[in-house]
């Protein structure tokens, strides 16, 4: 046989999954990383802001296993504890950080600017919202209340707990398509903070947008950003972008209010018959 079916989406976007902290609320992504750095502080390990940010996206457990996993985190825990981090060490900054992360979401739950007006454009759109998150079940009911409060409400959000593993695998994604009941998932975008959000979306088959301005990639407020030499901000900005586009991200834009032009250019692309 000389030529085969192969079939190709040609309709247009049908829902755009985001992140929460950093990419709809909490500017900077500061409620995760201050906890984080408090959990190792607590063992005797102190840890930089850096390195409690790197592995930002994950499971919250996860994040605390990578973050021991560090050659020079473990080499700290070493001289302290006289011995490696195992799992025992991971399970039990897990249950510190859980109260303390309850205990201070709320402080950090302010929408990110744009947010209303852009998930407003994205329902004129006819398009669903979807959410996924690092977060756990009880966590996500403090942060659900609060950007309920200033008007946010997405038709689905899923976390780790209720998928067979959290980021970088598809099925948070995967069980938004099915909640949502929409498919393929061509038509749909995931948009996030983090390079483990890029992961995600691209193993779903979706499209994917990184935020490299309101998230964890600077890991600043609005007013710190504010105050930085244009040249150093365009430095940050310019090193945060690449680390997305190395990440494979189809788009780089710096808040969520600068996402919905980029969906005209991905339904454009869909009505030609490319794929993500």
């Amino acid at each position: 046989m000389d030529f085969v079916f192969q079939r190709s989406y040609r309709g247009r976007l049908k829902a755009v999954i985001l992140d929460w902290a950093g990419t709809t609320l909490d500017y900077g992504c500061f409620a995760p990383a201050v906890v984080f750095a408090e959990v190792f502080k607590r063992q005797g390990v102190p840890i930089t802001t850096e390195q409690a940010r790197e592995p930002m996206g994950a499971h919250k457990k996860v994040h605390i296993r990578m973050i021991s996993e560090m050659e020079a985190v473990r080499s700290m825990w070493q001289d302290v504890h006289g011995g490696l981090p195992d799992e025992d060490d991971v399970e039990q900054m897990f249950r510190d950080f859980v109260p303390l992360q309850l205990a201070c979401l709320a402080k950090y739950a302010d929408l990110i600017p744009g947010t209303l007006e852009a998930v407003g454009e994205f329902r004129r759109r006819g398009l669903k919202i979807g959410s996924t998150t690092g977060y756990t079940t009880e966590m996500m009911e403090v942060l659900q209340e609060e950007a309920k409060r200033q008007g946010y409400v997405p038709d689905s959000s899923v976390c780790a707990a209720q998928v067979p593993a959290g980021r970088p695998h598809p099925w948070m994604c995967l069980q938004n398509a099915m909640n949502l009941q929409l498919y393929p998932m061509e038509a749909f975008v995931k948009a996030g903070d983090t390079l483990p959000d890029i992961a995600e979306g691209l193993n779903a088959g979706m499209w994917t947008i990184g935020l490299a301005k309101t998230g964890n990639e600077l890991g600043l407020t609005e007013q710190e950003i504010a105050a930085l030499e244009p040249q150093v901000l365009r430095g940050k900005l310019d090193r945060a972008r690449e680390r997305f586009r190395q990440a494979g991200a189809h788009y780089v834009v710096d808040a969520i209010a600068e996402v919905a032009p980029v969906l005209d250019e991905i339904n454009a692309r869909l009505a030609h018959g490319e794929r993500p």
